[in-house]
C-alpha cells in the first residue's frame, strides 16, 4: 500500500452500522477508499482504511473534526494519519529488564542509522531507566510492583509522543487487542526462536528440551495471535550438542539485537509490506540492501544436488529406454 495514502483507524466497542457511517462520511467528501480491513477481538472492534484524500472536497482540519464528531457520536476512537504526518517518524521502545536490544537501537540511533527519532522508552519495570537517561530519552514506568502494565497509561504515553512505530525490545508482556488494534502493522517484536517453532515463553528452554541443532530468532509484526504475526527477519545459529539453556541464550542474544534492528530498518525505509499475512519486499526495493534471513555467503556452502528430475536417469529407466 502506497505511503501517499491517508490512514484511518477506528477502535471501539463492536456495534452495528459503524462501517457504514464512516464510509458514508468519506464518500460525501469525495474520498476514495483504497483498502479496508476490519476485525473484532475480545469485544474490541477495529477498522483500518487506506484512503486517497488527494481530491477530497474539504481541508485536512475539517476532515479530522468531522471524524472526531462522528467518533464521539458512535462512541469510538478515530485516528487519522495523513502522509505528511509520517514524514518524521517517532519510535517508542517497550522494555522489561534485558538491555541488549535497547542498546543496539540506541547505538544505531546515535550513529544516525535509523532515520527516525527514539522519542520514549516505556517499561513495566524501571531497570533500564538509567540506560534511557544516558541517551537523554524520556522513560516511563507503566508497571506495578509485579510488572503488570497499566495499558490505559501505556496508550496515553504512546499518544503523548505521537508514536509511529512501537518496538518491543524484549518486552515480556502480551499486548491486548486494545493496544494492538491501534497500531496494526506498526508494532515489531523480537522472539527468541525460529517462528513458528517454539512460540510463547521460554523459547530457548523449549529449543533445548526438543534437542534442536539449529536455533534462531525472529523479528515479526505483532498481531492479536501470540507470536504468529508476519515474519520480517530471522537469524540462525548452531546449538552445540551439550549446550545448556544459558549457552543457547548467549548465542542468541546478539542475533536478537541484529534481527530486530534490521526489521526496524526495513519498516522505517518502507521496504516491506504485509500481504496475505506475510511480509514482502516492495516493488522498488533492492533486496541486496537488506538481510531477511541468512547471509548470501551461506548459499555458497549449500549442496546443489541431487534434485528431483535433474538427471532423468530414473524416468528413462522406468520407460524402458
Amino acid at each position: 500500500m502506497s505511503r501517499e495514502y491517508t490512514e484511518i483507524t477506528v477502535i471501539g466497542e463492536d456495534d452495528t452500522g459503524l462501517i457504514a457511517r464512516v464510509t458514508t462520511l468519506l464518500f460525501e467528501r469525495d474520498i476514495n477508499i483504497e483498502d479496508l480491513d476490519q476485525a473484532v477481538r475480545d469485544g474490541v472492534f477495529r477498522m483500518t482504511m487506506s484512503v486517497d484524500t488527494s481530491g477530497m472536497t474539504c481541508t485536512e482540519a475539517e476532515l479530522r473534526e468531522a471524524l472526531d464528531e462522528l467518533g464521539d457520536d458512535l462512541g469510538v476512537e478515530v485516528q487519522v494519519r495523513f502522509p505528511a504526518d509520517r514524514e518524521t517518524q517517532t519510535i517508542a521502545v517497550l522494555v522489561t529488564k534485558e538491555s541488549h536490544c535497547l542498546e543496539a537501537l540506541f547505538e544505531a540511533w546515535a550513529d544516525g542509522e535509523l532515520g527516525a527519532e527514539i522519542s520514549v522508552i516505556i517499561g513495566n519495570h524501571d531497570d533500564l531507566e538509567p540506560l534511557a537517561d544516558h541517551y537523554g530519552v524520556d522513560f516511563h514506568d507503566v508497571g506495578d510492583e509485579k510488572g503488570s502494565p497499566d495499558e490505559e497509561r501505556l496508550l496515553e504515553v504512546l499518544d503523548d509522543y505521537d508514536t509511529d512505530l512501537i518496538v518491543l525490545a524484549r518486552y515480556m508482556r502480551i499486548l491486548s487487542p486494545n493496544v494492538v488494534f491501534r497500531y496494526e502493522d506498526r508494532i515489531i517484536n523480537i522472539h527468541p526462536s525460529l517462528l513458528p517453532a517454539f512460540p510463547g515463553a521460554e523459547a530457548y528452554r523449549q529449543a533445548r528440551e526438543e534437542g534442536v541443532r539449529i536455533g534462531g530468532v525472529t523479528a515479526h509484526y505483532v498481531t492479536t495471535d501470540l507470536d504468529q504475526g508476519p515474519i520480517i527477519t530471522q537469524r540462525a545459529f548452531n546449538v552445540p550438542a551439550k549446550a545448556d539453556v544459558e549457552e543457547i541464550e548467549r548465542r542468541g542474544q546478539p542475533l536478537e539485537a541484529e534481527a530486530l534492528l534490521e526489521a526496524v530498518r526495513l519498516h522505517l525505509d518502507n521496504a516491506v509490506h504485509v500481504y496475505h499475512g506475510r511480509t514482502e519486499y516492495r516493488d522498488d526495493v533492492d533486496p541486496e540492501d537488506y538481510q531477511l534471513g541468512l547471509p548470501e555467503s551461506f548459499e555458497e556452502r549449500q549442496p546443489d544436488r541431487p534434485v528431483d528430475g535433474l538427471g532423468g536417469v530414473v524416468s528413462r529407466s522406468a520407460d524402458g529406454e
